[in-house]
């Protein structure tokens, strides 16, 4: 267990920090109201807010959401973004209500998903526009020049990943594949089962081709390509099971990786 980035700096600079294990507390709510606070940010929080906080500061209780709402709402926005293949997201602050993710939207800025970006760098990007429209949110609130809107446009959900959400289906296409690596790096991974092996697929890129789904057509010269059910799959980078990540050409010196094995969704 580690201090996240805003305790630390609130260590650094004084600021008392409270960790309720739950928001509902009474000794917890005592000390919120006895602060009086003008507005509450919220940033990837676990828990759901009673109505008694969300009525409690006077601009509001403001939730910065790493999508472009009413589009994935719910908790894993960003992996669900890139395993759909969207090209673009971004960030909102919204007004929270006792809907998931429903209130009505202050501000948003739109950030392109590149071809290389996986969950970890996207996340790195939106944090940062995050910040800054955070910052303008609040000014905008304070100063009167912003008024909150409801949502339109039609909305979708990204549930909570689970680990079995990385389990390679290879009668899936091969750039569906390539998002699905993408969007669950690095957590919770995407793997399949090589000789009873399971084998972390870190990075991959599609290509044109076409081979038996899960089956290797080419396992030599620094290449471990594999069939889909549209199109071929280049394995990059890997990780083995017990073992450190590593790229493809490195596991194949260490293996005896053969055309023709098939990779498996699951073990017997």
């Amino acid at each position: 267990m580690q201090a996240s980035a805003v305790k630390l700096e609130s260590r650094r600079f004084g600021i008392k920090i409270l960790q309720p294990l739950k928001v509902r507390e009474k000794s917890f709510m005592r000390e919120l109201e006895a602060l009086k606070p003008e507005a509450i940010v919220v940033v990837a929080y676990g828990q759901i807010l009673p109505s008694e906080i969300i009525r409690l500061p006077e601009y509001g209780c403001i939730n910065l959401h790493a999508s472009l709402l009413p589009k994935y709402r719910g908790a894993a926005p960003i992996n669900w973004a890139i395993i759909n293949g969207e090209t673009v997201t971004g960030v909102t602050t919204m007004l929270m209500d006792e809907g998931l993710d429903t209130g009505p939207v202050l501000l948003q800025k739109e950030v392109e998903i590149e071809r290389t970006d996986t969950a970890r760098t996207l996340s790195e990007k939106l944090s940062k526009v995050g910040a800054e429209l955070l910052v303008e949110t609040l000014e905008g609130l304070e100063n009167k020049s912003i008024k909150p809107v409801p949502q339109t446009g039609e909305a979708c959900y990204a549930p909570v990943l689970k680990k079995g959400d990385g389990r390679i289906s290879w009668s899936k296409g091969a750039y569906e594949l390539y998002n699905l690596v993408r969007g669950l790096y690095p957590w919770p991974g995407a793997f399949s089962f090589l000789e009873g092996k399971r084998l972390r697929i870190l990075w991959a890129e599609p290509l044109s081709g076409n081979g038996p789904a899960g089956v290797i057509v080419k396992a030599t010269k620094g290449e471990l390509i594999v069939g889909t059910g549209e199109e071929v799959l280049s394995i990059k980078e890997i990780q083995p099971e017990g073992k450190k990540q590593m790229t493809v050409s490195d596991f194949l010196h260490g293996h005896n990786i053969r055309e023709g094995m098939r990779f498996e969704e699951q073990l017997d």
